[in-house]
């Protein structure tokens, strides 16, 4: 339904004009921004809403707003020995944006917890890089509301999505959501692998430029997404599907060198692909097929919730709570060869064609929601530090990479394989992209990956 301007605008319109004029008038309008915010304006050159009115093709009109999502993390469960306890205090979390925007929306998640999440407060300001205390701009700090509200209560098992924030945005910069948790509240449901300092501190500070810590914690709490609202054409995102590789383990903390952030800035630094953001649906340690399952009385037992619901079991919810998504990338199946025997029970040691029948359920549900998806190939790990290596474990990987490369099923490939492998022995990865336990590709390794990325079918 379109939105109509207030009365009051329509007094100073209408005047002495009948009512069938006006409606006319209306029509000719076309949809216009909601009530409350602030007017989107692309700020790229050459757009219609860049060039002044009186510049513009005839007949043309800035182009309306869309949301689009920008960030995003998979929350998972809490091992039940690792639940932190938060009561009057602060949590200050530093998102990275791939999209920018005018105004922003902050879903938050009480997906894994047992009882209401309370949340008294939240804030959002841009994040001053580089500066102590996850400290924010001077003058960009805004209340977030829900439901017209300053305090919201998350139902158990439940998301809250904000009202639109009107916060401008620029793609590539960072973010601060602070939470006020007034209540005893265990922490339930995060992304644990965050790669990104956070900071803890007591009392209501959501709204000081720089917090005093009381604790520092390398996880996002109850956040899962962020949305921006812009009028960029045929704006979209781009999802990354992946396990630790792509959630960037091993990679310098705070740095948004995962290769999902890289190719983000890779799409921004060209004009055919600037419209695009990147999200990162990735959880570390997660498998294809199974759900987190470790061994009783092994060391698995104190964080393997922390891998999350089975590729298979959280695909749709994953893509369903995303906005704007146009492209789907998965990169998964090394831990389905690797994990059983460690940190999951042998008995659940899966081969090449049951990954492959995995991959084949993600395609024709990317496709049933009309989603162009690409295919990945499994990167190499001879003598890894975490066991994950056998011959026959490393033929199962060339058998997946082989069909992912050959079948034609994925509606494009992208070979990060060949993009890190020692090119003298390629079932390791080369020296120079290792992080050092010769699965987790380095910083250097994620470029390479984001540069592998073909261009072709985002344009």
């Amino acid at each position: 339904m379109r939105n109509r301007p207030s009365s009051a605008v329509l007094s100073r319109w209408a005047g002495a004009a009948t009512l069938s004029l006006l409606a006319g008038v209306l029509t000719a309008l076309g949809p216009v921004p909601d009530r409350g915010t602030a007017p989107v304006r692309d700020q790229t050159p050459g757009t219609a809403a860049h060039q002044p009115a009186a510049t513009r093709p005839a007949g043309s009109r800035p182009a309306a707003p869309t949301w689009v999502g920008t960030w995003a993390s998979v929350p998972t469960a809490v091992p039940p020995g690792n639940i932190t306890v938060y009561e009057k205090q602060t949590i200050r979390q530093v998102v990275h944006a791939s999209l920018g925007g005018d105004s922003i929306r902050v879903r938050l998640t009480n997906e894994f917890g047992e009882q209401p999440l309370v949340i008294g407060r939240v804030r959002v300001a841009r994040h001053a890089e580089g500066a102590p205390g996850q400290e924010i701009v001077a003058g960009t700090d805004r209340p977030v509301t829900f439901s017209g509200s300053t305090s919201v209560t998350v139902p158990a098992g439940a998301p809250a999505l904000s009202d639109p924030v009107p916060l401008s945005l620029p793609a590539g910069s960072d973010l601060a959501v602070s939470l006020y948790l007034p209540e005893r509240t265990p922490v339930t449901t995060v992304h644990h692998y965050a790669q990104q300092l956070n900071v803890v501190a007591s009392g209501d500070v959501t709204r000081e430029k720089a917090l005093t810590a009381t604790s520092t914690i390398d996880r996002w709490c109850f956040l899962s997404s962020v949305d921006v609202r812009t009028i960029r054409r045929e704006a979209e995102s781009v999802l990354a599907f992946g396990d630790s590789i792509t959630d960037g383990v091993n990679t310098v903390q705070g740095a948004n060198h995962r290769w999902p952030d890289l190719l983000a800035e890779r799409f921004r630094s060209r004009a055919d692909t600037s419209r695009l953001g990147v999200i990162n649906e990735a959880i570390t340690g997660n498998r294809l097929l199974h759900d987190p399952n470790p061994p009783s009385g092994s060391d698995a037992e104190s964080y393997a919730d922390f891998f999350g619901q089975s590729a298979l079991r959280r695909f749709d919810r994953d893509i369903s709570a995303q906005t704007g998504i146009g492209h789907v990338i998965v990169l998964l199946g090394i831990n389905d060869i690797g994990q059983p025997g460690g940190p999951a029970p042998a008995s659940e040691q899966v081969g090449a064609q049951e990954i492959v029948a995995a991959h084949r359920q993600l395609i024709a549900r990317a496709h049933a929601q009309g989603l162009k998806i690409y295919g990945g190939t499994l990167t190499p790990f001879r003598d890894d530090t975490l066991g994950f290596y056998s011959p026959q474990r490393e033929a199962d990987r060339q058998k997946v990479n082989r069909w992912i490369r050959t079948s034609g099923e994925y509606d494009a490939v992208i070979d990060f394989e060949a993009a890190v492998r020692d090119p003298r022995q390629p079932d390791r990865l080369l020296a120079a992209y290792d992080s050092g336990d010769h699965l987790h590709p380095n910083d250097a390794g994620m470029q390479a990956m984001a540069d592998a990325v073909p261009l072709s079918p985002f344009r």
